[in-house]
C-alpha cells in the first residue's frame, strides 16, 4: 500500500532501518571484502610465489614447487639407469645340428661306395668338402629365416659371426680314416651321432666348446665298438656342434626401451621442497625454477588477473541472486539487500568455511593422502540455509563446490580436483535439502548423518571407478568422510547461537525454542493472565494460517502471537479476557486513564521482551500489532461524559490512539488483524458464518481505511486471501459455537412454532 497516515502518531520506516545496516557504501565495502576473501583464499593455490635467485649463489629460502610437475632430467636419468640394469639379451636359435651330421655321414657313405674314386681322391674330397659343409648349413638357415618374425636380421648375423669364430677344425688324420668306413659302420655312427648331438645342443650354448668337451665321454660309452668309428664320430660331432645362444641386439634394444617406458616418471609434487635454504643454485636448479615461473624476473601478472576475475565471478553470483530475490522476499526474512548485517554474517560464514578447508588441506601428508575428505564443507551451506535462505544456501553450495575443488587440490597438476569438487557438491546440496525444514536442534545432527552417508557413497563411487582400487585407501577415505559429516553437525550446532545472538537472526530453530510453554514469559502469561494466554494461542493459530496463505513467515506469526500481549501481565484485570465476568475496573476510571492503560500494554510488552532478550522481530510484533489504531470506545465515552457535564471534550482522537509504529512487516500486520478477529468473534454469543465473514472484512477494511497498512507491503489481493483464510480457520476453531445457515433457519422455525402454541 502506498497511502501514509499523517499526524504525530505516524512514524516512517526509515527510522527503523537507518544506519550502517542499510548504507550503500557499507554494502559496496562488503562486496569488496568478498572479492578479497575469494582472491586471497585462491591465490595461494593458483598464483606461484617468485624469488630473487642468482645463478651460483645460495638460496635464502626453502623453495617449494607451486604445482605438480614431471622432473624431466631426473626421469631421464632413472630411465637410463633402468635400461642399464637390463643388460644384454641373448636369444636361442634352433639350428638342429644333428641334421648337419646326418648329411655329412650320408655323403661319406655315398662316396665310400663309389669304386671309381680312389682312396687318395676320397681323402682330398673330404678335406675340401666337409669343412665347407658348416658354412653352407649356416647360410641355408639364414636364407630360410630371412624376414621371419622369429629371428631378427641382427641375430642371424651375430649367429654367423659367432659360429665362424668358434668353428672346430677337424684333425688331418680323420680324413684318412673316413674312406675305410663301411656302410654298416656309417649307419651305426648316424644313429649314435644324431642322438649325442641332439642331446648336447638341446641346452643353451653360448660357447660350443662346453658341449664339445662332453662328446668323447658320450661316444666312448655308446654302442660303437670299433675304435675307428668312435674316433671318427667324435671329431665329426665336435665339428657340427655350434653355439645356439647369441647376443640379440634388437631384443636388447627392445628390452631397454620397455625398461625406459615402464620406469615411472619422477614427479615433483606440489609443496615438495626443490631448493633448500643455503643450497647453491646450479644451472640445472636455475633452469628448473625458471620453467616453473619461480624467478622474480620472469614474473607475470596473468595468474593474479585470472584469480581476480574468478573472484569477481563468485561475488557476482551472490550479488545477482540478492538482486533477483530482494523484491520478492518477505521484509521479515533475512535479506542481504535490506540489511548489511546479514551480508556481514554471510561473509563471516564464507571466511570460516574457507578457513576450515585450508586447515584440512594443510594436514595432508603421504600417510593421509585423502584427509581432504575430512573438510566440513557443508558447514557453510547449513549455516546459510538455517540463518538466511534455502535458495542462497544452494548458491553457496555451488560456490563451495568450486572453492573446494581448488583449495583441496594438492598435487593434481590442474586447477580443479574433480574428486573433491564432486564430493563437496554431494555433501553441500545434501545438507541444504536435509536442513531447510529443520524445526529442532536435533535436525542438525540428522542432517550431519545424511551428509556422512551420501558423502561416503560418493567417495566409494569415485574409488571403485578407478583401476585397481586400494582397499585401505577406500576405508581411509570413507572414514574421513563419515567423520566430516559428524564434525559438520557439531560445528553448526555450536556456531548457530553465536550468529543468532550477534546478528539478531531469528531462525526457525530459535522460533521453535521460543514457542516452548516453559519459557519464563509464557509461564508468566499462563499463570497471571490465563485469559490472555488462551487468547494468544488462538491468535497464533489464526495468524499462522493467514501468513502461510500469502507466503509470509507463518512460524514467526505463531510465536509472535504467543508474546504479543505479554504486556498485559502488568495490569491483567484491566483486560476483559482476564475478568471472568467480574467487576470491570474501567467503569470507575476516567476514559483517558483507561485508554492509557490499554495503550500501554504494547509498549510494556516490547520492553519486557527486550528485558528477556527476545529477538527484535518478536518485539516488533508486540509493539506494532495495534499500529496507531483508534480506541473508539473510550474516546466516545469521554465525549459523552463531557456532553453530560456540559463541557467540551479536552481530548482529540489522536489522544486515544496507540503510539505505533504501524506494522512494518506482513507478519506484524497479520498478527494485528488476527488479534482483532479473535477478540471480536469471542465476544459473539452465537456467531454465524455470515457474521464471522462480515466481522473479518470489516476489521480489515477499518484498518485499511485508517492507513494501518501503509508501511508494510500487503496488497489488496493478499488482504482478500487473508480474510478468506481467517474465516475458514475461525469456523474450524469455533465450530461448536458457530451457527450455520441451515441451523439458524431451523432454530427460527422452532421458536415460531413455540410462540404459536
Amino acid at each position: 500500500m502506498n497511502r501514509k497516515r499523517s499526524g504525530p502518531a505516524g512514524k516512517s520506516s526509515s527510522f527503523y532501518t537507518s544506519g550502517w545496516k542499510t548504507s550503500g557504501a557499507v554494502r559496496t565495502l562488503l562486496l569488496l571484502l568478498f572479492v578479497l576473501l575469494f582472491y586471497f583464499s585462491l591465490s595461494s593455490r593458483l598464483v606461484p610465489e617468485t624469488y630473487d635467485i642468482t645463478l651460483g649463489a645460495k638460496s635464502e629460502h626453502d623453495i617449494k614447487a607451486p604445482y605438480q610437475e614431471i622432473d624431466q632430467y631426473a626421469t631421464l636419468m632413472a630411465q637410463e639407469e633402468a635400461a642399464e640394469k637390463v643388460g644384454s639379451v641373448y636369444s636361442t636359435v634352433a639350428l638342429h645340428n644333428e641334421t648337419l651330421l646326418d648329411e655329412i655321414l650320408l655323403r661319406i657313405d655315398q662316396l665310400n661306395q663309389d669304386d671309381q674314386v680312389t682312396t687318395e681322391n676320397k681323402v682330398e674330397i673330404y678335406r675340401s668338402e666337409i669343412p665347407g659343409r658348416l658354412d653352407q648349413f649356416i647360410e641355408q638357415f639364414i636364407r630360410a629365416n630371412e624376414g621371419s618374425s622369429t629371428y631378427s636380421a641382427s641375430l642371424l648375423e651375430e649367429m654367423k659371426r659367432v659360429v665362424e669364430i668358434q668353428k672346430y677344425s677337424i684333425p688331418e688324420e680323420t680324413f684318412y680314416k673316413l674312406p675305410r668306413l663301411t656302410s654298416e659302420q656309417v649307419a651305426e655312427m648316424r644313429t649314435v651321432g644324431r642322438d649325442i648331438v641332439r642331446k648336447l645342443t638341446s641346452e643353451s650354448l653360448r660357447d660350443a666348446e662346453t658341449a664339445r668337451s662332453k662328446v668323447a665321454e658320450l661316444i666312448n660309452t655308446s654302442t660303437l665298438e670299433q675304435r675307428t668309428q668312435r674316433e671318427t664320430l667324435q671329431e665329426l660331432a665336435r665339428f657340427v656342434i655350434t653355439a645356439n645362444r647369441f647376443y640379440d641386439q634388437e631384443a636388447t634394444e627392445t628390452a631397454k626401451a620397455e625398461a625406459r617406458q615402464n620406469t615411472p616418471q619422477v614427479v615433483i609434487k606440489q609443496g615438495d621442497v626443490i631448493v633448500k635454504a643455503g643450497q647453491v643454485i646450479t644451472k640445472d636448479l636455475y633452469e628448473r625454477l625458471d620453467s616453473m615461473g619461480l624467478l622474480k624476473e620472469q614474473r607475470t601478472y596473468w595468474p593474479q588477473l585470472g584469480v581476480l576475475l574468478l573472484s569477481l565471478l563468485f561475488v557476482l553470483s551472490i550479488y545477482g541472486y540478492v538482486e533477483m530475490t530482494a523484491a520478492s522476499a518477505s521484509p521479515s526474512a533475512p535479506s542481504l539487500k535490506r540489511n548489511n548485517a546479514h551480508g556481514l554474517m554471510l561473509l563471516l560464514i564464507f571466511a570460516l568455511n574457507i578457513l576450515l578447508m585450508h586447515l584440512v588441506a594443510m594436514a595432508r601428508s603421504e600417510e593421509w593422502p585423502y584427509i581432504g575428505y575430512l573438510a566440513p564443507v557443508a558447514v557453510g551451506t547449513m549455516l546459510v540455509t538455517l540463518l538466511l535462505d534455502m535458495h542462497l544456501g544452494l548458491v553457496s553450495a555451488l560456490l563451495f563446490t568450486v572453492l573446494s575443488s581448488i583449495i583441496m587440490n594438492v598435487g593434481n597438476g590442474s586447477v580443479f580436483d574433480f574428486r573433491y569438487g564432486f564430493v563437496a557438491a554431494v555433501v553441500s546440496f545434501t545438507s541444504v535439502l536435509a536442513i531447510h525444514r529443520a524445526s529442532q536442534r536435533s535436525s542438525i545432527l540428522k542432517a550431519g548423518i545424511m551428509v556422512s552417508l551420501f558423502g561416503s557413497v560418493a567417495v566409494v563411487a569415485l574409488t571403485l571407478v578407478e583401476s585397481n582400487p586400494d582397499r585401505m585407501l577406500l576405508i581411509q577415505s570413507v572414514g574421513f568422510m563419515f567423520a566430516s559429516g559428524l564434525l559438520t553437525a557439531v560445528l553448526v550446532i555450536g556456531l548457530m547461537p553465536f550468529f543468532e545472538m550477534t546478528f539478531g537472526i531469528l531462525s526457525a530453530l530459535k522460533l521453535v525454542e521460543l514457542s516452548n510453554p516453559n519459557h519464563p514469559l509464557l509461564r508468566k502469561l499462563l499463570t497471571e493472565t490465563p485469559g490472555t494466554y488462551h487468547h494468544s494461542l488462538m491468535v497464533g493459530n489464526l495468524s499462522e494460517a493467514a501468513a502461510e496463505a500469502v507466503g509470509a513467515n507463518g512460524l514467526l506469526c505463531r510465536v509472535g502471537s504467543f508474546y504479543h500481549d505479554v504486556g498485559k501481565t502488568k495490569r491483567p484485570s484491566y483486560f476483559i479476557e482476564n475478568q471472568n465476568g467480574g467487576v470491570n475496573p474501567h467503569d470507575k476510571l476516567d476514559p483517558k486513564v483507561s485508554a492509557s492503560i490499554i495503550i500501554a500494554h504494547a509498549r510494556d510488552g516490547a520492553e519486557m521482551l527486550k528485558q528477556y532478550k527476545l529477538p527484535k522481530p518478536i518485539r516488533d510484533i508486540a509493539e506494532q500489532h495495534h499500529g496507531t489504531s483508534f480506541l473508539k470506545f473510550f474516546y466516545y465515552k469521554a465525549v459523552k461524559r463531557a456532553e453530560e457535564q456540559g463541557t467540551e471534550c479536552p481530548w482529540t482522537e489522536d489522544d486515544f490512539r496507540y503510539p505505533g509504529p504501524k506494522a512494518q512487516t506482513k507478519e506484524a500486520a497479520i498478527v494485528g488483524i488476527a488479534d482483532s478477529v479473535e477478540a471480536a468473534v469471542r465476544s459473539l454469543s452465537h456467531p454465524t458464518v455470515e457474521q464471522v465473514e462480515s466481522i473479518i472484512r470489516k476489521i480489515i477494511k477499518d484498518r485499511l481505511d485508517d492507513d494501518q497498512f501503509n508501511e508494510c507491503d500487503l496488497t489488496l489481493k493478499e488482504m482478500d486471501k487473508i480474510a478468506e483464510t481467517l474465516k475458514e480457520t475461525v469456523i474450524g476453531m469455533f465450530h461448536s459455537r458457530i451457527e450455520y445457515p441451515d441451523d439458524k433457519e431451523w432454530k427460527n422455525r422452532k421458536e415460531a412454532k413455540e410462540q404459536r402454541e
